[in-house]
């Protein structure tokens, strides 16, 4: 018997399953490559797309597993064509996780400090956990998402003394929020929306400092235009009130890999946890959280600030971080 005919390595049968091996790995990774391009390219041109690249876009950072695992299935299919695209969305994904918006300090001299605290507290079920917290915190201004008549009431309750002024949207599930606060308030139009996102002004040591609310409707599937027309109102509130010191804060939906919050920022407003080191920090699903989500909570200030410190809290009860920041209003 002849051996050498008998080694699978070298027998057509061999040859036939290595070549199967290597279109199962070219096909494996044409897949792969094929859905993060489709996001990516949604990226490099500043649209969101549709269902499911507004999901996707979220965790455009965690798209670097499929991208390494299509690599290594390119290596097994020895598809060096497909390696070079692998390589390509690698650096293009690299290139979108460096934090996006502005930086610098204020030119004038500090004026006040103001520590902000928001907080999306799932339906009210978190509502004592928050209380705790800003006992706990001492926040100057608050801002809570989703507080629905029984955490208003509690909030009214329990923290009246201590944040005599405040500016709420009365509702039930998701439809309430509220803005607490130790400063003078005086009431704004705030920003139309599904849910409610009050707005007012706040005498802040005798400096005007804008507060807006933030909670617009999540990208869900067939809603996304929904989730886009409402980033855009807050984008034209934010656009709207450039003479006026300013904090938009709450739960976004949205994170940095969308054109529609990207547009926020390009009005001039600042991400809070990225002037304090902390950008990219996932807020959600707290259930997951650090090990794994996205950041869609944020603390977006005017260029008359700067941020000292930002603190994540995950708290009992509900599916976001709370965010707490430390600001320091420039003149």
């Amino acid at each position: 018997m002849d051996t050498a005919t008998a080694d699978p390595t070298v027998t057509g049968d061999g040859a036939g399953r290595t070549g199967g091996r290597r279109r199962f790995g070219a096909w494996c990774a044409g897949l792969l490559f094929t859905g993060v391009s489709v996001v990516v390219g949604c990226r490099t041109a500043g649209t969101d797309g549709v269902t499911p690249v507004p999901q996707l876009l979220a965790f455009l950072p965690w798209l670097l597993v499929p991208t390494a695992a299509g690599l290594l299935f390119t290596l097994v299919a020895r598809w060096w064509t497909g390696a070079v695209w692998g390589v390509a969305l690698l650096g293009l994904l690299a290139w979108f996780i460096e934090p996006y918006g502005k930086t610098g300090d204020p030119a004038g001299p500090p004026v006040a400090e103001l520590r902000v605290l928001t907080s999306n507290v799932e339906f009210g079920q978190a509502t004592g956990a928050l209380i705790d917290a800003v006992r706990r915190e001492e926040p100057d201004v608050v801002f809570v998402q989703e507080c629905e008549y029984t955490c208003d009431a509690a909030l009214k309750r329990e923290l009246a003394d201590a944040y005599p002024h405040r500016e709420a949207v009365e509702g039930g599930g998701s439809e309430g929020s509220v803005v607490l606060s130790r400063f003078p308030l005086r009431a704004t139009d705030g920003v139309p929306g599904t849910m409610g996102m009050p707005g007012a002004v706040a005498d802040v040591d005798g400096h005007p400092v804008r507060l807006q609310l933030a909670h617009p409707m999540p990208p869900l599937p067939g809603q996304v235009d929904l989730w886009q027309r409402e980033l855009g109102r807050l984008r034209d509130a934010a656009a709207a009130g450039r003479e006026t010191p300013t904090v938009l804060a709450g739960d976004f939906n949205a994170s940095q890999d969308h054109a529609a919050f990207r547009r926020i920022l390009d009005t001039g407003l600042r991400d809070a946890a990225r002037l304090a080191g902390a950008d990219r920090t996932p807020t959600w699903p707290s259930r997951t959280t650090p090990a794994f989500g996205t950041q869609i909570d944020h603390v977006l200030v005017s260029q008359d600030f700067a941020a000292t410190r930002a603190r994540f809290l995950t708290l009992p009860n509900t599916d976001h971080r709370a965010l707490v920041v430390d600001l320091t209003l420039h003149a």
